[in-house]
C-alpha cells in the first residue's frame, strides 16, 4: 500500500474567530479543513465550551509541507498577538493524496 506524506496543522484558538480564520484559511489555499470544540486549561486559564466568547475550537488541515508553513507564518502575523490561538504540526501518511491538495490536482 502507498501513502504520500503530508503535514496536519492543528490550530486551536477561540470559538468567535471562527468565520475569519475559515475564511483566511481558504484564501491562503486550504481546500478541506475539520473543526471541533475543545475545551482544556492553558496559559490563559480553564477553557471550557459553555460560552462563545470563552469557547475554543480546534481545527484540523491536512495539506503539503509548503501551505502548513504558510498558514503557520500567517497566523503568527496576524492572530498570535491579539488571540489565544496555538499551532502546531505533525507528518501525517494519507492514502489519497488527491484529498489534500488545494486546487484539486494530485502532488505526490
Amino acid at each position: 500500500m502507498q501513502t504520500f506524506s503530508r503535514k496536519l496543522v492543528t490550530i486551536i484558538t477561540e470559538a468567535v474567530l471562527e468565520k475569519e480564520l475559515i475564511a483566511t484559511l481558504e484564501k491562503l489555499g486550504v481546500s478541506g479543513y475539520t473543526i471541533t470544540e475543545a475545551r482544556g486549561k492553558g496559559h490563559r486559564g480553564v477553557r471550557n465550551t459553555g460560552w462563545e466568547h470563552g469557547a475554543n475550537i480546534r481545527v484540523e488541515v491536512v495539506c503539503a509541507d509548503p501551505l502548513a508553513r504558510t498558514i503557520a507564518s500567517h497566523l503568527k502575523e496576524h492572530y498570535y498577538d491579539n488571540y489565544a490561538m496555538i499551532l502546531f504540526m505533525s507528518d501525517v501518511e494519507v492514502l489519497r493524496p488527491e484529498k489534500f491538495t488545494s486546487g484539486g490536482g494530485a502532488t505526490p
